[in-house]
Order: structure tokens, then sequence, then C-alpha cells
């Protein structure tokens, strides 16, 4: 079930959608046997469906993107970072609540 606006990204389009000029890009890090990925991923659907045209909500699977979980030195998931302007301002690991999501997303903007 893809959300429309969620971007899925990999090893190869992740810099592109990331490094925007003034954008602010929240990355779910995730993998299918993950079971707290599972329950973040509603989570993570209906936060981008609050955010339309004020952030870039996208996902990876760091089972099939090992170049750029290893960058990011993404150790246990589900990992969401938040980026502005291409660096990484912000870092939640594990099961997150959506208002938590929420609020730190809308101080990156």
């Amino acid at each position: 079930m893809e959300h429309k606006n969620i971007v899925e990204l990999n090893d190869g389009t992740f810099d592109a959608v990331v490094n925007q000029k003034d954008a602010v890009v929240m990355v779910d890090f995730w993998a299918p046997w993950c079971g707290p990925c599972k329950v973040l991923g509603p989570i993570i659907e209906e936060v981008a469906g609050e955010f339309v045209g004020k952030a870039t909500i996208g996902k990876m699977n760091v089972d099939e993107n090992p170049i750029i979980q290893s960058r990011f030195k993404i150790m246990s998931i589900p990992t969401v970072l938040i980026f502005k302007d291409g660096k990484v301002i912000d870092q939640m690991i594990g099961l997150q609540p959506k208002d938590m999501i929420v609020k730190r997303l809308s101080s990156a903007l």
C-alpha cells in the first residue's frame, strides 16, 4: 500500500531527494521483516498526509540499500532521520508515537 505523498528511496535516488536546497526531508529506514517497522508504517503515512507541500517523506528499505544504510550508520530499525538542506538535523530510533514525529518534523520546518 503506497501513499502518494511518500517517496520510495534507494541508494541511487537518495541524494537527489535529500539534498534539495531549503527542503525538509524525513526518511523512514525500515525492513519488511521488522515488526516495529510494520507498526510505524501507517503512522508515517498519516504524517505524510499532514505535511503535503511542507516536507518530503521518504521510505528506504535497508535490506535493499546497503550504501545509504552504511553512510548514516543505521544499526537499529526503524530509524527516522530528518534532513534540512541535505544535513541530518534530527534522529529517532525505534517505534515513535505519531505526536512525537509530528512535533519533531514541525520543529524542522
